[in-house]
């Protein structure tokens, strides 16, 4: 019987939150009140208020549950066993792309985010926790990356701080102009190339070294019995 009762609580739980990203859609994020949501649900506002504190928080709740997916390549890419994190941030960035492409429910979520949510005084805990996410992503990529400088597949004297921040941008903003602009560029067919072509940079380039940069402070010591790329 509790068993059921938590199963029928995470059903109306995940029916708020479906009915939240059809509406935020539809009306926009600021239009949009809890009453509409509740309607759309098919459930009261002390339903809601039951799972989330606010509408902040239900956006946040619905942001989250399209992020889910990639914590697993996040952990692998910052695994010290793992022999290919490379390969890791590679994949995390690709399926970003692509899944965002591919899949409605990302589609519109990310539609939302960067075309639908006005982040005015009623939705400043929001900000603020979009600006965690953004700065957790980049510590990640960079984590990952000084992996793939200590098992030899990128320089070592890669500077994996604007490195991290580079590729950030790039997600970013392909995810920005997949919302703005779809036709101008097939990120399903074309978004593992991308990433490939923005990997390269990250070995080949210059300006991407840490001498490039004046007063950037000396990177820490490889691990032992690692070979770092010249």
């Amino acid at each position: 019987m509790v068993r059921r009762t938590k199963e029928e609580a995470q059903e109306t739980r995940n029916r708020i939150l479906d009915a939240a990203e059809h509406v935020f859609f539809d009306k926009g994020v600021s239009r949009t009140s809890l009453s509409d949501i509740a309607q759309a649900a098919g459930v009261t506002r002390g339903a809601i208020y039951w799972h989330f504190d606010n509408k902040g928080d239900l956006f946040t709740a619905m942001f989250d549950r399209v992020l889910l997916p990639l914590d697993e390549l996040k952990t692998a890419s910052l695994d010290p066993d793992e022999p290919d994190p490379l390969g890791r941030v590679k994949a995390l960035c690709t399926l970003c792309l692509r899944n965002t492409a591919t899949d409605a429910r990302r589609r519109r979520v990310f539609d939302i985010l960067f075309l639908k949510c006005e982040f005015v005084e009623e939705m400043g805990p929001v900000m603020a926790r979009h600006q965690t996410t953004l700065r957790e992503g980049i510590a990640s990529i960079d984590g990952g990356l000084r992996n793939a400088v200590s098992k030899g597949q990128l320089p070592a004297d890669l500077d994996t701080a604007r490195a991290a921040r580079m590729v950030h941008a790039f997600i970013g903003g392909s995810l920005r102009e997949m919302a703005v602009l779809p036709d101008l560029f097939d990120i399903a067919a074309n978004g593992e190339k991308a990433v490939e072509a923005l990997l390269d940079a990250l070995r080949l380039s210059p300006a991407l070294r840490m001498s490039a940069f004046c007063g950037s402070g000396p990177r820490p010591a490889p691990p032992p019995g690692s070979h770092p790329a010249g």
